[in-house]
Order: structure tokens, then C-alpha cells, then sequence
């Protein structure tokens, strides 16, 4: 199909993207996907033909099915085989016709995973300019650690908290945000002792739980023999079960994740609760999903963009060339071999 003539000579006719190659049932790998060369496609009325330069690869990608997803409502995490992969991404707008985005602005949009992308104009979030001091950090996943944080687990002054999942890219940014709020003792739970000790030494942990040696419970109660007043909680299971154990009276749990599910494909997963334990030691728990709280998000974008230019929080990443090296850069994030978000430039 030619491009019009609103795209700019300048712009291939032909891109590549990801496809989902077959659903995955055990393990992940990259014969999971397929890199695809394709037309460039041409944008619509109100759409927005975008080159995509950075995209970010998150645990939560790992492609999935759901017994209903209408009942869900999580549109983002479904990926069917035959499909593009989607996923976070900031690109430049080309060509915009007839929409009041100007070409070389930078969006934010959920059409990654491919070089370029139609975006809806309503869709594609204008990029505030010097908002963040790194166009990188508006691919972190600090929105949802800072909600967890925040409007989840409402930390406070004094709090021992305890992050689940600490070494990725919500874990690293949750346990640094619980501190700049106040929290006087904050624990990790991650899956290898060079994670361990990269939270501890290097991201401002106080202790770290490794997932695998020996039970999470005793671990957890030996790096707060006083309790825990917080969870934020990315793993459920386990965790969440040796969380509830240790939590002192009137706690308040973030579940903003679900990976112990997700990884195995089976997002339903259920684990087993005491609802009396609960009610007896007054404990909140409350599910937090970001769409939900969309009018924090300018907050959150102050806090975290001064936090960044003082030094006062860092935005651990690992940065990857190539669309091609996506499905790779997926499958090593969900085996746990990188400590925080991975980005691809594209």
C-alpha cells in the first residue's frame, strides 16, 4: 500500500513488529514470537502516525489468556497469537492530519513492540517537556509503585514496610518511594542473592528476603521481628501469605500484582486468606490499578521527576538495541535475570 501523501517521503514503506507466534504453556520463550516485516501503516482521521524510539519489556507482558476478560476489564494484559505484541512505548508523531498533534512532538502511547505505530490521537499522551529529567523514566513503572505506595499501603512516618518483587521495575522504584514518604525500615523479597544484595547495597534497602532459601515466613520474621505496618505486594502467594503473618495490627496491604499467577499463565490463580484473621487484626487490603487513579498522575510526575533531578530517588534500567532483541530481552526478565525495567530502543 503506498503512503500518503500527509507521510513524509522520509518514512520506509515497510517496518517490522512483533507477533505473538503461539501462546506459551510452560515455559517462555522466544519461539513464542515471530520479528514481521509489514507496511508502514497510514494514520486515519484523528489518528497519529508515530516512530516508535523506546519501548519498555515488563514482566506483566508475558502473554496470557483470561476465562473472561470482559469481566476484567484488562484489555492490556491479553495477547492472542497471530497478533502484534502491545505494551508501553514513546515515539515521535510524523504526520498527525487534522488532529492538534504537531509532527516531532514525543507521545506516550500502548502500541510497542513494532517501529511504527497508528495511535489514536486521543491515545497518545503528549510528553511533558523536562517533566522528567530522562524521556526514559516515562516508560518506568514508578506511577504504579508510587499508587502502591502511596494511595495503596498509605506508608507513613516510622512504617516498616515490605515490598514483594523488589527487584524489578515497579519493586525498585516502590521501596524508594516508601522511604521519601517516611518509612523508617524498608524489606525486599527477590529471587537471587545478587538481587539481595543489589536492593540492599544499591537501592536503599534495609534487608532482603530470597525467595527459595528456606521459607518466606521465617525470613521475613527474622528482618521484622517487630512486624510490618505495610505490604506492597507484585507477587501474591507465598508472599502475600507470609505478609499477613508478620503484619502487625491495622496494616494496609497494596496489591498492585500478581506475578506469582501471571508467570504461569493462569492470571486467577487463587490463594488462600483467613477473612477472620483479617477482621480480627483490622487489616486492609486494597487492589490498586493505575486507571483507576488517573488524577494522581500529575502529582505523581512532580514528586518523581524532582526526586530524579536531586538525586533523591534513581530509575534502575537496563536499555537494549533492536526490536529484535525484545522477545529475548522479555523471556530473560520474566527467568529474573534484570534488576529493574528493560527498555529497547527501537
Amino acid at each position: 500500500m503506498p503512503l500518503s501523501a500527509s507521510i513524509p517521503a522520509a518514512v520506509p514503506a515497510t517496518h517490522r513488529q512483533v507477533v505473538l507466534a503461539a501462546q506459551p504453556r510452560d515455559t517462555l520463550t522466544t519461539d513464542h514470537f515471530e520479528v514481521v516485516t509489514t507496511p508502514v501503516p497510514e494514520p486515519g482521521p484523528g489518528q497519529a502516525l508515530v516512530r516508535n524510539r523506546l519501548m519498555s519489556v515488563a514482566a506483566v507482558m508475558r502473554p496470557l489468556t483470561l476465562p473472561d476478560p470482559d469481566r476484567f476489564g484488562l484489555p492490556q494484559l491479553l495477547q492472542r497469537p497471530g497478533d502484534p505484541m502491545h505494551g508501553p512505548a514513546v515515539g515521535e508523531v510524523v504526520a498527525a492530519p487534522g488532529t492538534d498533534l504537531a509532527p516531532g512532538e514525543l507521545v506516550r502511547h500502548r502500541l510497542g513492540w513494532r517501529e511504527y505505530a497508528v495511535v489514536d490521537a486521543a491515545e497518545a499522551e503528549r510528553l511533558t517537556p523536562g517533566a522528567l529529567p530522562d524521556p526514559a523514566a516515562y516508560l518506568s513503572q514508578g506511577f504504579a509503585a508510587w499508587l502502591g505506595v502511596v494511595r495503596g499501603a498509605e506508608v507513613r512516618p516510622g512504617d516498616t514496610v515490605f515490598v514483594t518483587g523488589a527487584a524489578g521495575g515497579v519493586g525498585t522504584l516502590a521501596g524508594q518511594f516508601a522511604r521519601l514518604h517516611g518509612a523508617a525500615r524498608v524489606i525486599g523479597s527477590t529471587g537471587s542473592r545478587r538481587k539481595a544484595d543489589c536492593l540492599t547495597e544499591e537501592l536503599g534497602y534495609d534487608a532482603a528476603v530470597v525467595r527459595g532459601a528456606g521459607p518466606i515466613e521465617d525470613q521475613l520474621r527474622e528482618a521484622a521481628p517487630d512486624g510490618i505496618d505495610a505490604l506492597f505486594d507484585n507477587v501474591g502467594g507465598e508472599q502475600l501469605l507470609a505478609a499477613l503473618a508478620v503484619a502487625r495490627r491495622g496494616a494496609r496491604f497494596a496489591l498492585v500484582g500478581a506475578l506469582s499467577a501471571q508467570l504461569t499463565g493462569d492470571a486467577m490463580a487463587t490463594t488462600a486468606i483467613s477473612t477472620f484473621d483479617l477482621i480480627a487484626r483490622g487489616i486492609t487490603l486494597r487492589g490498586v490499578a493505575a486507571f483507576d487513579h488517573r488524577d494522581a498522575y500529575p502529582e505523581y510526575e512532580r514528586e518523581f521527576g524532582r526526586a530524579l533531578s536531586e538525586g533523591a530517588m534513581s530509575y534502575p534500567h537496563t536499555r537494549l538495541r533492536g526490536i529484535e532483541r525484545a522477545p529475548r530481552a522479555l523471556c530473560e526478565l520474566v527467568e529474573g535475570r534484570h534488576v529493574g525495567a528493560v527498555l529497547v530502543e527501537l
